[in-house]
């Protein structure tokens, strides 16, 4: 019999762990050939999340908890997960239900039909703010301009995935991982499952505005150079511009021009465009140096403090 298995990212849930446990175990119930485990990953909740799992799996032997030393971050929790699992269809989506659980007979439908890659497309986003929009469109225009593997425009984790394509990224050596864009960059038959996103159960986004720089720097970073071809266009930019006023102040000499106070202009002009231009170029560079750094020191992605329920 084969095994579907959901992997559920937690920190600080304590208003859905319920909630989501019920809905969850209702609709892996009509999954009447398959077999099911649901995999919590605490990430350091500082609320009652934990006990709450721990209470639950005291009760379902199919509820299993990976709890982390601290918080590492979604990409860590959703990577202990896939790292964990037991199932042959693997499901990934967030805690707080705006990924209703509701679709996992149909997704799992498109995976008995041979789709290795079921990935969510969100049709409507129920609740999140003009900014939370405009800045995730934003976010997938300039990664798709940017990098050389095509990442869906409005997706985020939620998807099911066949259990060999979970092999090939836990196979991926990388530490900095930015598992949407991975998962599009491993290839495989990929199918785009279109759905109406809701609003949140209960709580608010765990997600701040920090995280979600750090995750687009992770995403840009891990799939482009092209940053870096950049750093080269401006410096030609900056040379061709230094070039325009080392001809006027020749030209001003020749023709005496004298309707601006001598220099004043082209020296400010000149300094402040090439200390932006340098600062830029070593900001971009930086990024690149911190992950190269980051992956050289070979620290774990996560350290787990407890596993419930899962085979010694």
């Amino acid at each position: 019999m084969s095994k579907i298995s959901v992997i559920i990212p937690m920190f600080n849930e304590e208003k859905v762990v319920e909630e989501c446990y019920n809905r969850l175990v209702k609709n892996l119930k009509k999954m009447v050939n398959y077999d099911y485990e649901i995999i919590f990953i605490n990430d350091g909740s500082k609320d009652k999340t934990f006990e709450l799992l721990k209470n639950i799996a005291s009760k379902d032997k199919n509820v299993k908890i990976i709890s982390f030393s601290r918080n590492f971050g979604h990409q860590s929790a959703v990577t202990a997960g896939l790292k964990n699992v037991s199932g042959d269809a693997i499901f990934i989506m967030d805690a707080d239900l705006q990924d209703p659980p509701e679709l996992i007979p149909d997704m799992i439908k498109l995976w008995e039909e041979g789709n290795e890659v079921i990935y969510g497309k969100r049709k409507s986003r129920d609740g999140e703010s003009v900014f939370k929009l405009f800045t995730a469109k934003l976010f997938y225009k300039t990664l798709n301009a940017l990098s050389d593997v095509e990442i869906p425009d409005d997706t985020g984790d939620f998807r099911l995935v066949d259990r060999k394509v979970v092999e090939t990224i836990n196979s991926l050596p990388e530490h900095n991982k930015f598992l949407r864009g991975l998962f599009s960059w491993v290839g495989y038959k990929q199918y785009s499952f279109e759905y109406e996103r809701q609003k949140r159960f209960s709580g608010k986004t765990k997600y701040s505005l920090s995280k979600m720089v750090k995750l687009a720097l992770d995403g840009i970073v891990s799939f482009s150079t092209k940053p870096l071809k950049i750093v080269g266009l401006l410096g030609i930019i900056a040379l061709f511009l230094s070039g325009l006023v080392i001809l006027y102040t020749l030209l001003s000499f020749i023709f005496k021009w004298n309707h601006l106070t001598a220099g004043w202009a082209s020296i400010m002009i000149a300094t402040t465009f090439f200390s932006g231009v340098q600062l830029i170029s070593f900001w971009i560079m930086s990024e690149y140096i911190a992950r190269i750094y980051d992956e050289s020191r070979g620290r774990p992605l996560y350290i787990i403090d407890k596993m419930i329920n899962f085979d010694k």
